[in-house]
C-alpha cells in the first residue's frame, strides 16, 4: 500500500539555520552590536523569528517593538535566504529512495508560503514533492494538527497511513494529534541535552542515513515502529 511521508523543513530537510543567524547579525550590527557565530543560532533555527530574536537581541514577543523588529528581521532573511541554505547530508538520496520505492512525501513547516516555496524550488525539492504546506496555509500552525492534516487531505491519504518526521518537540505533538507516525529527527535543531524520548515519538533518527530504515521498518509495523 503508497503510503505518505511528511517532513518538517527547518532542521529537518535542510539546514537553514546559518542564513536565519546572519539575517539576525545584521539586525545586530544595525544596533551596534558585534556579530555572533552563527553556530549559536542553531538551537533556535526551528522556533522562527521569535527564536532568531531571542537570541541575537533578547527579545520577546511581549516587547513593544516586537512586530515592527520582526518585520525587520524577515526582510534580511528574504534577501539572503539561499546564501549558505543546502539540504543536510543524505536528505536527497532518501528522497530519490521514497520516489523510487512508491512512496508519495510532502513538506509541512511553519515557516509562512511566501519564504518556504521559494526554498523548496530553489534546492530542487518541487519537482517531486507532492504538497508544501507553510505556516500560514491553514488558519493554525504547528502544534495544531491542521497543516498535517490539510496535507494528507489534499493528497488524499489516511493520516493512518502518514509518517510525520520534526526536529521540534511541537512536530511531535502535531503528528500525535493528527494520528500519524512520528519521528525524531535528532541531527537537527533540537539542542544538545533536550529530553527528545520523553516526547514519545514513534521512533528517533539520530542521522539522516536512518529515516529509510525508520520508514521501512514503520511501513511494516505501523506506529510501533
Amino acid at each position: 500500500m503508497t503510503k505518505l511521508v511528511l517532513f518538517d523543513f527547518d532542521g529537518t530537510l535542510a539546514d537553514t539555520a546559518p542564513d536565519l543567524g546572519a539575517a539576525a547579525n545584521v539586525l545586530r550590527r544595525r544596533r551596534g552590536l558585534a556579530d555572533l557565530p552563527l553556530e549559536n543560532y542553531r538551537q533556535y533555527a526551528s522556533h522562527g523569528a521569535r527564536g532568531l530574536l531571542r537570541a541575537s537581541l533578547g527579545m520577546a514577543p511581549d516587547h513593544p517593538e516586537y512586530e515592527a523588529v520582526r518585520d525587520e528581521f524577515l526582510t534580511e532573511y528574504e534577501r539572503g535566504m539561499t546564501r549558505y541554505a543546502a539540504l543536510f547530508p543524505g536528505i536527497r538520496e532518501l528522497l530519490n529512495t521514497l520516489q523510487q520505492a512508491g512512496y508519495i512525501w510532502g513538506i509541512v513547516t511553519n515557516k509562512v508560503e511566501y519564504l518556504a516555496l521559494p526554498l523548496v524550488e530553489y534546492l530542487g525539492l518541487h519537482t517531486h514533492c507532492a504538497i508544501t504546506v507553510g505556516g500560514d496555509t491553514t488558519p493554525h500552525p504547528k502544534p495544531h494538527p491542521a497543516p498535517l492534516l490539510h496535507a494528507a487531505e489534499k493528497t488524499g491519504f489516511d493520516p493512518i497511513v502518514a509518517i510525520y518526521i520534526g526536529d521540534d518537540e511541537r512536530d511531535i505533538i502535531a503528528g500525535h494529534a493528527a494520528g500519524m507516525a512520528t519521528v525524531v529527527a535528532a541531527y537537527g535543531y533540537c539542542g544538545a541535552g533536550t529530553a527528545i524520548r520523553g516526547w514519545n515519538a514513534t521512533a528517533i533518527a539520530e542521522h539522516p542515513d536512518q529515516l529509510w530504515g525508520v520508514i521501512q521498518h514503520w511501513a511494516q509495523n505501523g506506529r510501533k515502529a
